[in-house]
């Protein structure tokens, strides 16, 4: 793999975003906390430091150590990056006069710098800080400022080091693309060499030689990441991956079978284990989401050593872990609290002595898709929604029982096929319906009901670390709200969420 570009993290909520806008420039980028960077900086071609909800003022503040960066390596800081440069380096950082938030427009550029070559003056551009830079740092010159801010992008001489006080990740920076290819490829010269097809060549090479002969379990899911990995580890290591697909009686509706029969021509080693029963029982009675998703975790665990111990000389556990997952599992000071357990990051028990290989640990989302695409996987499964691990667990408020199981999957196919009747499915990045712990009086004939209410959710997003509520059409809701009412025995009225995220989350446990 390519260690072409560090991204130091110093909490920032949009850091993701500089990886995934660096990697659509197909230059390989890791993400590090500030605090513990690698110890070998050899192989990197530049270094990017991003943004942060700190101050450089305040006590608690990141410090990082930039001796082995600063005029070593080409630098970009971002926000606070910038901040921490100019505040340690001779200048001066203050609290705004007035809110730095939002869209802003480059009222001046300096003429013939390649930082902003194909930026015309006005060009948009993301502010999100509460102090500001007052003076430069020693040896810095001024390259862009807004209405507002004056020193919005400076570089220092003698070194290939600039600084900017706006986010070019974010997609409200009109040319900040443009602005980070400038950086990366024209002045710090970072080879644009990351493809799916370079990836999977890598990738497939580091397995054989990792693995060798050894044998290598995978629980696969029938989503993309599981599948995507599946195929990899086949190419690598052919008939030594053994797949085992566990129902947990929290799948879609005949998701089971029709996954299994997917995977029958895919040349991979599949065993389906249907233990809905024990799954359903053990969930008797719970209620707290996090609660749910141990307890999924743990009984996936023990179905699943059921069935490696059934494999002799397993040495290898395969996961598809998507990068992430890896750095959300990352303690880092400053960046947002865990929201939920990743049921697939550090949850290997003591009793199963197996090394873990994470052969997507690195990709993003859109990427694992693309290599999937390079492998030759059905372009329907790789256009499958995500669904969350813990399935219709979470999407079940309140405790789990097998009828309520069966309204939500009856509900959730309804609404899912809708979606592709009607051509939208591929318009939406995940759906899904929830089961809410509320009855609502209804009317159907002569008779009044007391049954469930279902939300429908339908998301946009890239990534899934934000995400907007569709504008599906009000026909098509109307048309699916009749036919679950109609269908789906214990429901008797229909919600759709228009909630966005933030402040709320995809799913709503």
């Amino acid at each position: 793999m390519q260690h072409n570009v560090l991204i130091l993290d110093f909490g920032s909520q949009y850091t993701q975003l500089v990886a995934r806008r660096v990697r659509e420039l197909n230059i390989f980028c890791e993400i590090f906390p500030y605090n513990n960077p690698p110890a070998d900086l050899s192989s990197y071609k530049a270094v990017i430091l991003s943004g942060s909800p700190f101050s450089v003022r305040a006590e608690d503040a990141p410090h990082p150590d930039l001796s082995q960066i600063r005029g070593k390596l080409p630098l970009l800081a971002v926000c606070y990056g910038a901040q921490y440069l100019a505040h340690f380096n001779g200048g001066e950082v203050a609290p705004s006069n007035i809110r730095e938030y939002g869209r802003a427009n480059l009222a001046y550029i300096k003429e013939g710098e390649p930082f902003f070559e194909g930026v015309n003056l006005n060009s948009q551009v993301w502010m999100s800080h509460s102090d500001t830079i007052k003076k430069l740092p020693d040896g810095a010159v001024r390259l862009a400022s807004t209405k507002d801010v004056e020193n919005a992008a400076y570089k220092i001489e003698g070194e290939i080091t600039y600084a900017i006080q706006y986010h070019p990740e974010v997609y409200h920076s009109s040319d900040g693309k443009q602005m980070l290819e400038n950086f990366l490829v024209k002045i710090a010269q970072v080879p644009q060499n990351f493809t799916p097809n370079s990836f999977v060549e890598d990738i497939v090479e580091e397995l054989r030689v990792r693995l060798g002969n050894d044998k290598v379990v995978l629980g696969l899911s029938g989503g993309v990441d599981s599948t995507v990995a599946a195929v990899l580890l086949n190419r690598a290591i052919g008939s030594n991956l053994y797949c085992i697909f566990v129902n947990n009686g929290l799948l879609r509706k005949d998701e089971f079978q029709n996954v299994l029969h997917q995977y029958k021509d895919m040349g991979l080693n599949v065993k389906g284990v249907d233990a809905s029963d024990r799954f359903l029982s053990q969930l008797a009675g719970i209620d707290d989401p996090e609660t749910k998703r141990k307890t999924i975790g743990r009984v996936f665990i023990e179905v699943f050593d059921d069935e490696a111990h059934q494999i002799t000389d397993v040495k290898w556990l395969a996961q598809g872990t998507i990068y992430p997952d890896v750095i959300e599992s990352v303690s880092v000071k400053g960046p947002s609290a865990t929201i939920k357990s990743h049921h697939n990051v550090g949850g290997l028990p003591d009793f199963m002595k197996l090394q873990v290989v994470e052969p997507l640990r690195m990709l993003f989302k859109d990427e694992v898709r693309r290599v999937g695409a390079t492998l030759g996987i059905d372009p329907e499964l790789l256009g499958r929604h995500p669904f969350p691990g813990p399935g219709l667990s979470i999407r079940i408020l309140g405790d789990i029982t097998p009828e309520k199981v069966r309204i939500l999957q009856e509900v959730d196919h309804i609404f899912i096929q809708g979606l592709k009747d009607h051509g939208l499915y591929d318009k939406v990045w995940q759906a899904g319906a929830i089961l809410l712990p509320v009855n609502s009086v209804g009317v159907m004939g002569d008779e009044r009901t007391y049954e469930k209410v279902v939300a429908l959710r339908a998301v946009e997003s890239t990534d899934g670390m934000t995400a907007d509520w569709v504008h599906l059409p009000y026909d098509f809701l109307m048309k699916i709200s009749n036919e679950i009412i109609n269908k789906v025995k214990g429901v008797n009225r229909v919600v759709y969420d228009i909630s966005s995220k933030p402040p709320a989350t995809i799913e709503w446990e």
